[in-house]
This record gives structure tokens, C-alpha cells and sequence, in this order.
């Protein structure tokens, strides 16, 4: 089968997989793409890995504009998506309404799960956290770092520690079994970040991949997006 090809936000995968079957009943073409570090995904798009449409931060979408490599008209808001904690469904959720309940239940856990620090959206956003915290020195060994947050959550639901816990995009805690999301960062450390789609310079399938994008961001699909994980 003919497929379009994504490079996406791990945030993302889990709305692009709720659109397969409507967009192959409209196109007859599949889906199939790689969903990971947002940092990464824009290096493939750099490097000129195959891909018809990116669904990448907003601020990042913008810069592969700027080189060209994205076509700015096609350029559409899916949504925004929250960083937040997340915890085995088996485990008690954590209440988390200040910095100092965050630094509590951080130092408490034995081990964190958590996306790349360095390439990917909430994985960053973590790392200054606990900057933020004064915490960073003392749980760096606790650290469980995976190469983006679908892969950090399913270690986290298979995890055999006494009091794991992570911290992703919603998104990619709502869309992996066995885990279940605990509430959004407190004021002071939230991140809401929105994502945002647009068809490749390069694209094999320039009018399939506008077709996936108004699917992803059309009113009829809101309930899906918030389902999904993302807010307006």
C-alpha cells in the first residue's frame, strides 16, 4: 500500500493513529512515519529522510520554514499539549499543586521516567525543572532517560521500582496502557506547548498530506484531539 510518510512529535502519535482509517477510506493511501524527540524528528527533515509532513512544535514548524523545508501556507495548529506526570495505573495518583509538592514527590519517587533532556520537548523542560527545584544533583541517579516519552512511559509500566514515577507530554501518557496521567506541572513549572503540522518542501504526496492535515485539525475531530490528550 502507498503510504504517507510523518515525522512527528511522540506527542502526536496517538491522534495520528485515531485518523488511519478515515484517512485511508478518503485517500487509499496508509499511514506510516516515525513519532519521537521533536529535536530529532527535524534533524530526519534536515537530513532529507522521506517524509510528505512534520508535526513538530509551533517554534520549530516556523524555523524549517525559514529553510525551506517546509511549505508555509500548508502550515496549521493541531493543538496544545501539557507536560505532565504520570504514574503506573496500579499506584496511587500524586497531588501536585505547588513547587514544593513537586519537589516532595520527586524526592520520594526511586525512579523517574523520562524523555530525552536534550532533544525533546518535555524532557528539556524537565531538566530545568529540577534545576528550578534545587533538586537536579540529588535524583540524577534516579533519572530513567529514553529517546522520547512513548518509549519512557512504557518503562514506566513495566517498571519494578517501589515508587516510579514520569513526566512527559499527556499526550503520550493517555495513549500507553498500563499508566495513567496525574495531573498537570504546578504553576512555576507547567509547560503548554502547541503543536503544529505543515507539508514538506520534499513531499511524494503533497495533496494526501494536506488531506491528513485538515483531517487532524478539522472541527469535526475535536472530540479526538481532546481525547487524545491535546487542548485548543
Amino acid at each position: 500500500m502507498t503510504t504517507v510518510n510523518v515525522l512527528s512529535g511522540g506527542a502526536a502519535q496517538g491522534l495520528v493513529r485515531g485518523v488511519t482509517e478515515a484517512f485511508k477510506a478518503q485517500t487509499g493511501l496508509g499511514i506510516d512515519g516515525e513519532f519521537g524527540a521533536v529535536g530529532v524528528m527535524a534533524d530526519k527533515l534536515r537530513a532529507s529522510t522521506p517524509a510528505d509532513l512534520v508535526i513538530l512544535t509551533q517554534a520549530l514548524l516556523a524555523r524549517l520554514a525559514e529553510e525551506k523545508l517546509v511549505v508555509p501556507p500548508s502550515i496549521t495548529d493541531v493543538g496544545r499539549v501539557e507536560t505532565a506526570l504520570a504514574v503506573r495505573s496500579r499506584d496511587a495518583k500524586v497531588t501536585v499543586k505547588t513547587e514544593a509538592d513537586l519537589r516532595e514527590v520527586l524526592r520520594s519517587a526511586d525512579a523517574i521516567y523520562v524523555p530525552d533532556t536534550k532533544a525533546s520537548t518535555a524532557g528539556q523542560h524537565f531538566a530545568k525543572v529540577l534545576d528550578q527545584l534545587g533538586i537536579a544533583y540529588e535524583v540524577a541517579s534516579r533519572l530513567k532517560i529514553f529517546p522520547n516519552g512513548a518509549t519512557a512511559m512504557r518503562e514506566l509500566a513495566a517498571s519494578a521500582a517501589t515508587r516510579p514515577i514520569g513526566c512527559t507530554q499527556a499526550t503520550e501518557i493517555i495513549a500507553t496502557d498500563g499508566i495513567a496521567l496525574s495531573g498537570a506541572l504546578p504553576p512555576g513549572c507547567e509547560l503548554v506547548t502547541m503543536y503544529t503540522a505543515g507539508v514538506t518542501a520534499r513531499a511524494a504526496h503533497p495533496k494526501e498530506a494536506a488531506a491528513l492535515i485538515a483531517l487532524l485539525t478539522g472541527a469535526d475531530r475535536k472530540d479526538l484531539r481532546r481525547r487524545a490528550g491535546f487542548t485548543g
